[in-house]
C-alpha cells in the first residue's frame, strides 16, 4: 500500500505551506464530500521512486465538541487513523500552547509514529525556545521553515526513514512488470501487454456515481470474492474475477469497510483510498454520473491518474437516465473540464442494466496493451522525422530546434526520449503535436505519453 503522511497541528502553524512545499503541487486534490464543513487536501510526495500520499488537515482543536471546529477535528482524526506517519507541526514564534499539549496527548493515544516539527524557525535553529517543546513528550523537536524551505529536505529524509521499509509493498504490479522475464517483454514487443499477472483495474469516481453497481455488474453478485490484502491495516479490498477468459483484479476505491468498521457515513468514501487504488492499478476507469455532469472532484481524480502515468478509460454511468440534451451537455462538460484526458476512450454505460460494459472492458484491455507497447528505435526515429517534415518546430530567435532521433525510455506510461540540439527551446504546443503524431502512429490510445528531450552538447561552445 502507498504510505500516508498526515500534517497535523492547531490553526495557523503553517501546515498548508509545508504541504505545498512537500508536494510541489499545482492543484491539491480536494475531498468535496457531502456534509463536510472543511476540505482536506491530498497530494503526492515522490522521492527515490517511492510514492507517498501527503494529507493536509484543518486546524485541530480536539477539546471542542460542537460546531464547525468539531467537524474539522473529526476529519483530522480520520486522517490520523488512515496514516502511517503523523507530522505534528507547532509554531516557534508563538511558543508552546495548551492546545499543543491537548493535541500531543491525543496523538500519543493513537500509537502512530510521530515526527515533531517546529515551524517558523527561519534563522533561529538551535534557539533556546525549542527546548520548551520537549514538554510534549514526542521526542526531539526538529526546527524548519516551511515558507523558506529551511531544513525541509532534512525533514523529508526523516519522514522516509520513519515509513514502512518494504518498497515492494508500495510498487504497483505495473511497475513490477518492468522486471518480468523475457517472455513478458516479447509479448509487449508483439503489441500485447504482459499477461503474467492479472490486469489490475481501479474503478474511481466520486460518491454515488454507481461504482459498487459497476463492480457487481462486472464480477456477478454471487461471485464476488473479497479478501483483506496481507500486510495492510486499512482493510483495502481487492476482488479477483475473470471475464472472457482474461483475469482481472478489481481494486475497490469506495473505501468499503466490514460492517463492524463503518462508524460514520463519511467513511463510506475515502479520497485516500482512491489515490492508493490509482497508484496500484494498471488501468483506471473514471466513472462519471451522466445525470450530474463533471465535478471538480472528477477533474482532480483524472489529473491524479494522468500524473501517476496510469492508463485511463472514461465511462459515463446512468446514460439511460438522461435525454439527448443532457447527453450533449455532458459531452461539452467533458471537453471543457477534462481536456487533458483526450487520449482516453469514452463509453456511455448503464451499470444497472449492464449496457455498454463489453465495449468498456475492450477499451480497458486496449489501454493496458498501449501502456506496455514496445516501440522500436528505428520506427520511432522514422516517425519523428516524418512529423518534422510535416511541421517543423518553430524558431526561437535565430535558432530552430533540431530533432535527430528517438528511442523508448520506459513503459507504463510510454516514455519517448528525443535527441537533438536546442531542444530546450521546443514549445509545449509542438510537444503536444508530436504526442498526437506518435499516438496515431503507434496506436497509443488510452495511456498517458511522456516526451523527454536530450540536447547534445555544443562542441564549439566556449568554457564559461
Amino acid at each position: 500500500m502507498t504510505p500516508i503522511v498526515s500534517l497535523v497541528g492547531r490553526p495557523n502553524v503553517g501546515k498548508s505551506t509545508l504541504f505545498n512545499r512537500l508536494t510541489r503541487s499545482r492543484d491539491a486534490i480536494v475531498a468535496d464530500m457531502p456534509g463536510l464543513t472543511r476540505d482536506r487536501h491530498y497530494g503526492m510526495l515522490r522521492m527515490a521512486q517511492r510514492p507517498v500520499i501527503v494529507v493536509d488537515t484543518g486546524g485541530f482543536e480536539p477539546v471542542v465538541d460542537t460546531g464547525i471546529v468539531h467537524q474539522m477535528a473529526r476529519q483530522t482524526r480520520q486522517a490520523i487513523a488512515e496514516s502511517d506517519l503523523v507530522v505534528f507541526l507547532v509554531d516557534l514564534r508563538t511558543g508552546l500552547s495548551p492546545q499543543d499539549l491537548h493535541i500531543a496527548a491525543e496523538l500519543r493515544k493513537t500509537g502512530k509514529p510521530i515526527l515533531l516539527a517546529v515551524n517558523k524557525a527561519e534563522g533561529r535553529h538551535g534557539h533556546p525556545a525549542l527546548a520548551e517543546f520537549h514538554e510534549l513528550g514526542l521526542g526531539e523537536p526538529f526546527s524548519i521553515s516551511a515558507a523558506h524551505g529551511d531544513s525541509v529536505p532534512d525533514l523529508l529524509e526523516r519522514i522516509l526513514k520513519a515509513l514502512p521499509t518494504d518498497p515492494s509493498a508500495d510498487l504497483p504490479e505495473s511497475q513490477e512488470a518492468k522486471s518480468l522475464p523475457d517472455a513478458a517483454t516479447d509479448a509487449a514487443a508483439a503489441g500485447a501487454a504482459p499477461r503474467v499477472h492479472s490486469l489490475r483495474l481501479a474503478i474511481a469516481g466520486r460518491p454515488n456515481v454507481g461504482k459498487s453497481t459497476l463492480v457487481n455488474a462486472l464480477v456477478g453478485e454471487e461471485r464476488v470474492i473479497a479478501f483483506d490484502m496481507p500486510g495492510t491495516t486499512r482493510d483495502a479490498i481487492e476482488v479477483p474475477f475473470e471475464r472472457d477468459g482474461r483475469k482481472f483484479t478489481l481494486i475497490d476505491t469506495a473505501g468499503l469497510r466490514r460492517k463492524g468498521k463503518v462508524f460514520e457515513a463519511v467513511e463510506k468514501f475515502s479520497v485516500i483510498k482512491t489515490l492508493q487504488a490509482i497508484e496500484q492499478a494498471n488501468v483506471v476507469v473514471l466513472l462519471l454520473d451522466a445525470t450530474e455532469g463533471v465535478s471538480d472532484q472528477d477533474a482532480h481524480i483524472a489529473s491524479f491518474a494522468v500524473e501517476a502515468g496510469r492508463a485511463l478509460v472514461l465511462a459515463a454511468n446512468k446514460w439511460d437516465a438522461v435525454d439527448a440534451y443532457g447527453r450533449e451537455r455532458l459531452m461539452v462538460a467533458i471537453r471543457q473540464r477534462l481536456p487533458f484526458v483526450g487520449f482516453a476512450k469514452f463509453h456511455s454505460i448503464s451499470a444497472r442494466t449492464g449496457a455498454g460494459l463489453n465495449g468498456l472492458m475492450k477499451s480497458v484491455i486496449a489501454a493496458h496493451a498501449a501502456a506496455y507497447r514496445k516501440l522500436p528505435t528505428p520506427k520511432l526515429t522514422r516517425a519523428i522525422i516524418e512529423a518534422v517534415a510535416q511541421q517543423q518546430p518553430p524558431r526561437s530567435g535565430p535558432v530552430r530546434p533540431k530533432l535527430r532521433y528517438a528511442h523508448q525510455g520506459g513503459t507504463n506510461p510510454p516514455i519517448i526520449v528525443i535527441h537533438g540540439s536546442a531542444l530546450d527551446r521546443v514549445p509545449a504546443t509542438y510537444t503536444r503535436y508530436l504526442e498526437g503524431q506518435l499516438r496515431e502512429k503507434f496506436d497509443l490510445t488510452g495511456t498517458p505519453l511522456r516526451v523527454e528531450y536530450r540536447s547534445s552538447a555544443n562542441p564549439y561552445a566556449k568554457d564559461a
